[in-house]
This record gives C-alpha cells, structure tokens and sequence, in this order.
C-alpha cells in the first residue's frame, strides 16, 4: 500500500501492506492515504481481520481513523482486532468516541510489549510474533509464520487400498493402514509430504540489528526498511535507521530467500541506487512500489 517514509511524495505513499492468507487479511501498519490505497485493490475490506502496528509515528497509522471509519459506512459487523503498542487505545479511543460512534462492529485492541519477541496472534494455521527493533521510540517487527501441515492422502492409494474416510486423520498423522484381511499398509507408501511452512518477516522502522539474525533465520520473504544509502550512514546511524546495504547484510546473514526494501527517504527520486546497493550484497533483493504484489 505504501513504502514511502515519514515524508509523503508525490511517488510513495505512507507505510502499510497487506498479507493475504489464503482469504484472511492482515494488515501490517497503516499510514495516511492507507484506505484510499486499499481501494486499487481487489481486496475485501471486510477480509481484514487484525491489523499489526509497528510503532506509533504517524506515518505507520496516521490512517487507522480512518480505515475504522470506512468499515462502518460499509457495514462491517466482526470484531476488528488492532495489534499494538499499550498507548494506541489511549490515542484512538477519543477519536473513535467522537467520529466513529455509530460503529456497528468491536475494535480490540491487544497490546503487546515491543521489547520481547513474544506470540501475539495464534489461530489454526498461523502464527505472528513481535521482533524488537531499534529505532527512536518502541518499534517492534512482525514474523509471520504458517504451522506444519499435515501430509497429503495420495488419493490413488486410498481409493485402491479402499480406505474408509474415517481413517484419514489417523493416517494423515502417521498411522500405518490395516486391511480387512490384516494386511499392514506402511504410511510412507499412503501420503506424500506437504510444502513447507510459509513465513514473512517485516522489519520497519530499525537501525541495524544483528539480534534480529537467529529470528530471521531461514524465512521466505524479509521486507526491511532501507531508508538510506551507505553515502547517509551518518544520517541512518542518527536517526535509527537502517540503509539498504545493512539490511542486505542482515538477509545475507539470515539466509532468507528474498528481500524487500521500502521505507525509502524522499531524497532518493529514484531507487535505483538503493537496490544497487543491496543486490550487491544480496542478490535476491528487490525494490517494493506501491501495487506490488509478492508470493512467498
């Protein structure tokens, strides 16, 4: 939705994406301009079930009001859960008393602390946890990661083998089949492996930090702010952030298969000498735009 920083330009707009898992969305961030940018997608608005804030600087959700706003006039009725920093209520409560009183659905803040790497968010298939970052006031990140699947029926063996549907979650779960004549089927020869758990890491806003390494060990995708070149490090260094370089550094060490870079400073027309940068340490970067959809 946005990979602009603190200043908006005419070419980025402020910080927000959206993750689509499977037909739930969560929202990660939600700077200004965020619900106008949500509306040039195909995307549900209703689908947004939780939304993740990294920190509470303006261009990470200045655009909250609004969106709460939105889901009112359009009807909504489930609750919305709003992960956070134990402040935000205090901050949006009096907004939403006065400009959101007609709410027909719950707003539930769950505030977490951004000092811990802790699960905030648990359901069937996922899990998101909080990354502590660096930066001038609380900044925490997000790890999203998909829980083991369960292996798959190979549906030729089952249908030859005539296993009762019954026995799937059994089988499924590592059990060897029977026959009616006792015959013993060894599960390796029934089911086949399912894909690898999915993650995503977001780490915005943040000064280099090689604690975030073992965390990030291994994940699909890394977004990672790279607001500056190595030609401002003194300007990153001083306002806790990261340039595109470190946060190659930190993908590279972190083994991940791909990295996004975002929250690009105003300076830059063109970000082309970031991404320069960060694939000459790693690769497998590439340089987020509004619209940009990534599989991972």
């Amino acid at each position: 939705m946005g990979c602009g920083s603190a200043l908006p330009t005419s070419k980025h707009h402020l910080s927000s994406q959206v993750l689509d898992l499977r037909g739930k969305l969560f929202m990660i961030d939600c700077g200004e301009g965020t619900q106008l940018q949500f509306r040039k997608t195909r995307l549900n608005y209703n689908q947004i079930s939780d939304v993740f804030i990294s920190h509470l600087h303006g261009d990470h959700c200045f655009g909250l009001i609004g969106l709460i706003s939105t889901l009112s006039l359009l009807g909504r009725t489930a609750p919305l859960r709003i992960h956070a920093h134990p402040d935000l209520e205090a901050l949006i409560r009096p907004q939403m008393d006065y400009f959101c009183r007609e709410n027909k659905f719950e707003v539930q803040f769950q505030p977490f602390n951004p000092r811990e790497y802790a699960l905030i968010y648990e359901d069937r298939n996922w899990e998101v946890y909080t990354l502590p970052l660096i930066h001038r006031v609380c900044s925490t990140g997000f790890l999203i990661k998909e829980k083991p699947r369960m292996p798959h029926i190979i549906k030729d063996k089952a249908d030859f083998y005539q296993i009762p549907l019954p026995q799937y979650p059994a089988i499924k779960a590592g059990a060897d089949f029977v026959t009616p004549d006792g015959e013993v089927i060894p599960n390796r020869f029934l089911v086949r492996e399912a894909e690898a758990p999915k993650s995503y890491a977001y780490c915005s806003d943040t000064a280099y930090n090689e604690k975030l390494i073992p965390y990030l060990q291994g994940v699909q995708m890394l977004y990672h702010e790279a607001t500056f070149s190595q030609e401002h490090l003194s300007l990153a260094e001083y306002t806790q952030h990261s340039t595109a370089l470190q946060a190659a550094q930190i993908a590279k060490a972190a083994a991940v298969e791909k990295l996004i870079l975002g929250h690009y400073s105003a300076r830059y027309p063109d970000e082309k000498v970031l991404l320069d940068e960060a694939r000459s340490v790693f690769p497998s970067s590439f340089a987020a735009q509004e619209g940009d959809v990534y599989e991972w």
